[in-house]
């Protein structure tokens, strides 16, 4: 019987931070887990180096599922996006390796493709309207058939979404001693957003999936008066309209308007999002493989919204690294109730220590055929790029009150 002889932490910065697990067996096998939680990276490369990594030698890396609860159910401290993150690399990396010693695909170890490939939504964005109109060009261009759009509100600095430079650039947490601090009006936005997506519609039709993302900014009663307000634009979803925490308070977005709600990039278990899929208070769940609990926590969150007529959406922006979008898609192609996938593209530096096989083809992301989940990660130019610490950004509202980034 194999056994796990080593497990590495690998701190990495090609572009932005980036924190993976390399889990080695007595047979020399490899697998990789991304533990990366942007903004508190140390935090869990701590948690794995200091607590995990040693429970994980001479254990069978087969034993996955027992793996799993060893770790979650071992620390009497449950959940929490530190722990979880955790877990999620060594269960992502276990799978990888699980997939290497059968000689498949981790798609097929999770039961086959229901589908060839997953659709993927792209990231317009712009200053004004025309710059936004121009950016949804630009990836309808690319063969994008989902556009996610957002541009910057009039005299609200702390836009949200708002990517400078070219398509491929991507979104950059701040570099200094403190997080940036941006002015935000939800009045402004409520005011604005609805006009900038209309243009869209207008210019481009709709025969492409259009999709807007509010960032947890609004309250049940905003969120609500905003669906309303773009139900004629058919919109794919309204994503993250509010704070999830108290999960009752989506009854009354719910009731407000027909728009579909996407919500869940912050969840890091089932509980997190239970009422909400089990009262039908949303339409797409966005957890993540690397914040809730890896490939198997997120099957089953998935399975549980397949009975609820949930479909899935999970997030992948680019403080996921490559190893966890190679995972998702390794879910994504196989399970049911798939909805869409987020995808941003990583920053060539990215490329030089991550080596992803997955591939964009007509708007959807094709998962690699090869044993495992078929990324690989070169230590030497992982060396290469340091960390270096960045914070997401805080906003505050015009009377200097903290508000949700």
């Amino acid at each position: 019987m194999a056994t796990i002889t080593e497990a590495k932490v690998i701190v990495t910065s090609p572009g932005r931070n980036f924190v993976t697990l390399k889990v080695t067996t007595s047979d020399g096998v490899t697998g990789l887990g991304d533990a990366t939680l942007n903004g508190r990276e140390l935090a869990v490369a701590s948690y794995l180096e200091d607590h995990l990594v040693p429970l994980l030698i001479g254990r069978d890396p087969a034993r996955i599922e027992d793996t799993w609860h060893y770790l979650y159910k071992g620390a009497y401290w449950r959940r929490g996006p530190v722990t979880m993150t955790a877990i999620s690399a060594v269960d992502t990396a276990l799978w990888d390796i699980k997939g290497k010693v059968a000689g498949l695909p981790v798609y097929e170890l999770l039961g086959g493709k229901a589908r060839e490939g997953a659709l993927v939504y792209g990231h317009a964005s712009g200053g004004d309207i025309p710059e936004l109109l121009d950016d949804v060009a630009q990836f309808q261009e690319m063969g994008y058939r989902a556009i996610r759009a957002q541009a910057a509100v009039p005299g609200s600095p702390g836009t949200y979404g708002i990517r400078h430079g070219t398509v491929a650039t991507v979104y950059e947490p701040a570099t200094g001693a403190l997080p940036e601090e941006q002015p935000w009006s939800t009045e402004a936005y409520l005011d604005f957003a609805p006009r900038y997506l209309e243009a869209v519609r207008e210019r481009f039709g709709f025969g492409f999936h259009l999709l807007h993302d509010v960032h947890h900014r609004l309250s049940p009663t905003e969120a609500g008066r905003l669906g309303r307000s773009v139900e004629d634009l058919r919109l794919f979803w309204m994503e993250d309209p509010s704070p999830a925490e108290l999960q009752e308070s989506f009854r009354q977005i719910r009731q407000s308007t027909t728009t579909p709600i996407a919500v869940g990039e912050v969840f890091n278990s089932i509980w997190d999002c239970q009422q909400l899929i089990t009262e039908r208070l949303i339409d797409y769940i966005r957890a993540s493989v690397v914040h809730a609990g890896g490939i198997t926590h997120l099957r089953r969150i998935f399975h549980l919204a397949e009975l609820y007529q949930v479909r899935t959406g999970s997030h992948g922006a680019t403080d996921l690294s490559p190893v966890s979008m190679s995972a998702a898609v390794h879910l994504d192609v196989t399970v049911p109730n798939f909805g869409i996938q987020e995808y941003m593209a990583h920053d060539p530096l990215t490329h030089e220590v991550f080596r992803p096989a997955y591939e964009l083809i007509d708007g959807a992301l094709h998962p690699s055929a090869a044993p495992g989940l078929g990324i690989e990660l070169d230590e030497e130019a992982a060396a290469r790029f340091p960390y270096d610490p960045k914070y997401l950004p805080v906003s505050r509202r015009t009377d200097g009150s903290v508000h949700d980034w």
